[in-house]
């Protein structure tokens, strides 16, 4: 009889900086042992696996491609190994896979067949953001991406503002790295003045940046976060 192998759910870096500065032990000894790797982009999937176990022999790794061009029927094949018995580990391009990211369906289809899931510790901006933002760690959201339209997303920050009060939650969202600045200063001039704003920037790496000040303090100390993967915090008391 076949033992089924198991899912491991490998974070990755927040940047380019070295990995086992942000990364435990467990994640370079767990990558030396398996040959197949879910992941989002086979050419970065192969970069930083080198970087983290520069030994481990590149031509026997076996990648399957999880992103947008990914047709949902493949899903279940990807996991295939693990029903012979091999591991299988789950990578993100950044962060850790099934937080705002694509693995999410293959830990689901993981758990229909039966299949053990690892969860392994790593960066997680979301949880970095919310805990330097000295907002509700007792209630939070997140909330993704806001509607490109100007008018709607005019009023889903106004309706993530008033749910802040409401709840006393705090409400977390991201924007495309090349929308930074506009998003700031979107916050800044459609929230009250006194709703607080947290930018948390380029996390883990050299050039972090967590700042909480209220959208009347933005207004007039707006930030460069161009390019510069960023997340937002808005909470209003």
């Amino acid at each position: 009889m076949t033992v089924t192998g198991q899912l491991y759910l490998i974070p990755n870096t927040l940047g380019d900086n070295n990995p086992l500065d942000v990364l435990p032990i467990t994640v370079k000894n767990t990558i030396e042992n398996i040959d197949y790797f879910i992941v989002e982009n086979s050419k970065a999937a192969r970069r930083f696996i080198k970087k983290i176990c520069p030994e481990k022999s590149q031509p026997s790794l076996k990648l399957f491609e999880l992103n947008k061009r990914t047709e949902p029927g493949e899903l279940p094949n990807f996991l295939m190994p693990c029903l012979e018995g091999k591991n299988v580990g789950l990578l993100s391009d950044a962060g850790c896979p099934g937080v705002a990211d694509p693995g999410a369906d293959i830990v689901k289809i993981a758990h229909q067949k039966n299949i053990k899931v690892i969860p392994l510790v790593g960066p997680s901006s979301i949880l970095m953001a919310m805990m330097g933002s000295g907002m509700n760690g007792q209630s939070f959201a997140f909330n993704g991406y806001l509607p490109i339209d100007k008018g709607d997303r005019k009023n889903e920050i106004k309706r993530l503002e008033r749910l802040s009060l409401e709840q006393n939650q705090s409400q977390l969202f991201i924007e495309t790295p090349y929308r930074n600045n506009k998003m700031l200063e979107d916050l800044a001039n459609y929230l009250d003045s006194n709703t607080n704003v947290c930018v948390a920037c380029d996390i883990t790496l050299p050039t972090e940046f967590i700042k909480t000040q209220t959208a009347h303090y933005w207004k007039k100390n707006m930030v460069d976060l161009h390019k510069r993967p960023t997340i937002f915090i808005i909470h209003k008391n």
